[in-house]
């Protein structure tokens, strides 16, 4: 019996000792969230690493905040905190029936921004991302921000116009739509191969890394993101842009010619040019760490 009672004894030490381990152990993560609510029922993915002065990655069209990789660790190590958020409809965020136009993308940006008490950030957006980051800054007149990095931007306006002659024709942009809703396969392997800026400028391997971030998008969200942006003209609103900005562009980019930024440059006055000799749209794996060290500087300006 006492040998009995021993044993109960030494069973009871140890589970107490695991519980009270288990009580004590402390937390290996941050506590952030990996999804912020913007609305009832739609959450958005959040990446959120690292401290220090924030800077906020929006990505084009139809990616997600997983093509920041390589920005990412680099600017963490440099001592910032970096923000990639998937808009909705893309990656891991919800995707709702519903609106997919740029004042739901500025109004699901400026939730994020609140709920992470994020203050004095530098915005970043790249391709359709930057007519998504204008929008943000004119339509909230800066707010949390305070500075704004465009990427291979697809605007002030991504269709020409009649006294724009810069960009996609109505025909290339009604063809493009329609292909999003009928052969948005092929649509994606044309859209991967014209991200580099000369042949061999991007390799097989991140090609295929490209396209399989782009087919992971909403089909209905695709389509409805890039018809709001074939309507957008955000020419009359850049004079309201009074932060510093910094226009990064590929010489040799297929897919938003480098006049776009030019255009970009003459209209908004706090800004300054960085041209990318070596590179077409994927100017942020082309010319990685041109990109990385010109982000970095200007953050920290």
């Amino acid at each position: 019996m006492k040998t009995v009672a021993l044993a109960i004894g030494f069973i009871l030490t140890i589970i107490s000792s695991q519980v009270v381990n288990a009580q004590t152990r402390k937390p290996a993560s941050a506590g952030r969230e990996e999804y912020i609510e913007v609305e009832k029922n739609v959450k958005l993915h959040v990446i959120d690493l690292g401290e220090g002065q924030p800077i906020v990655l929006i990505h084009g069209w139809p990616l997600n905040n997983a093509m920041y990789e390589y920005q990412y660790q680099y600017l963490v190590e440099k001592g910032f905190r970096v923000i990639g958020i998937s808009l909705r409809g893309f990656g891991k965020s919800d995707r709702p029936y519903g609106k997919y136009d740029f004042d739901t993308f500025s109004d699901d940006i400026k939730v994020v921004l609140e709920k992470l008490k994020i203050e004095n950030a530098v915005l970043g957006g790249f391709s359709m991302g930057t007519a998504v980051t204008m929008h943000y800054v004119t339509k909230y007149n800066g707010a949390h921000i305070s500075k704004l990095a465009l990427f291979g931007s697809s605007g002030p306006s991504w269709k020409k116009r009649a006294d724009y002659p810069y960009g996609i024709s109505d025909e290339g942009a009604a063809s493009l739509i329609q292909q999003t809703k009928t052969n948005r396969q092929q649509l994606v392997a044309g859209f991967g191969k014209g991200f580099a800026g000369q042949e061999g400028g991007l390799s097989q391997e991140a090609i295929k890394w490209l396209e399989s971030i782009n087919l992971d998008a909403s089909p209905y969200a695709t389509t409805q993101s890039i018809t709001a942006l074939r309507d957008l003209d955000l020419r009359p609103q850049l004079a309201k842009i009074k932060m510093p900005v910094a226009i990064f562009h590929g010489v040799n980019d297929k897919l938003c010619d480098f006049a776009q930024a030019e255009q970009l440059h003459k209209a908004i006055k706090n800004s300054y040019l960085v041209r990318f000799e070596k590179s077409g749209h994927a100017l942020f794996l082309e010319e990685m760490d041109k990109f990385n060290a010109e982000l970095e500087k200007f953050a920290r300006a």
